[in-house]
């Protein structure tokens, strides 16, 4: 069980939210889609993501929806907006489960439509094997692999936040670390706190 009030799990969305948006900022992107789950922790991570890179980049960004059902209707949207990269931010409170099967037919109709740019993977959605699972569909495997791919993931022990880019060999998922972030006492805190389940204490 977290160690964490809904409220805390809120601010550290935002927290992250804001490290997301810096790192999009920093690749030098200016329009970028950004698409989530359709519960509250998502909503707080992709709005923290896109008020940080509009803030940043003078860029331009739009939120999608994802939601079971709607998953083609996303994909023309997206494809229409034509964004630079697309973030996907799949997690939250939603059950991961149903989580993953939307993320997967999401992926589904953005292969089938042929939607452009690059992809970013939420880090929740990426351990519980969501990319994972999306690679066993030959259409979706053959569409990313001509894709950049990267995922952001927490280093709990160094307090830091990881931009990785995602190398396809195969079956087999590899990282490449392209840039690190680090994160404020106050965020490692409640990451440790929220995933691993332990608190940490700072000398």
């Amino acid at each position: 069980m977290a160690k964490t009030t809904f409220e805390e799990e809120i601010y550290l969305r935002a927290l992250t939210g804001r490290l997301v948006g810096k790192a999009l900022a920093d690749l030098g992107l200016n329009k970028v889609a950004v698409v989530a789950s359709k519960n509250i922790i998502c909503s707080s991570i992709a709005t923290a993501t896109e008020a940080t890179f509009i803030t940043l980049s003078g860029g331009v960004t739009y939120h999608f929806l994802a939601e079971k059902g709607k998953e083609a209707d996303i994909a023309e949207r997206v494809k229409a907006f034509a964004p630079q990269v697309t973030v996907l931010q799949f997690g939250g409170e939603t059950p991961i489960e149903e989580t993953k099967e939307i993320f997967v037919e999401t992926l589904r109709q953005f292969a089938e439509k042929d939607v452009p740019g690059a992809f970013v993977v939420h880090v929740r959605i990426f351990a519980a094997g969501g990319l994972a699972k999306a690679l066993e569909d030959e259409k979706i495997k053959e569409y990313l692999s001509k894709k950049d791919l990267f995922v952001y993931t927490v280093g709990f022990n160094e307090g830091k936040v990881y931009v990785n880019r995602i190398l396809l060999d195969g079956s087999d998922i590899k990282l490449e670390k392209i840039a690190e972030y680090q994160v404020t006492l106050e965020h490692a805190d409640l990451l440790n706190r929220s995933l691993k389940d332990r608190s940490i204490t700072f000398a």
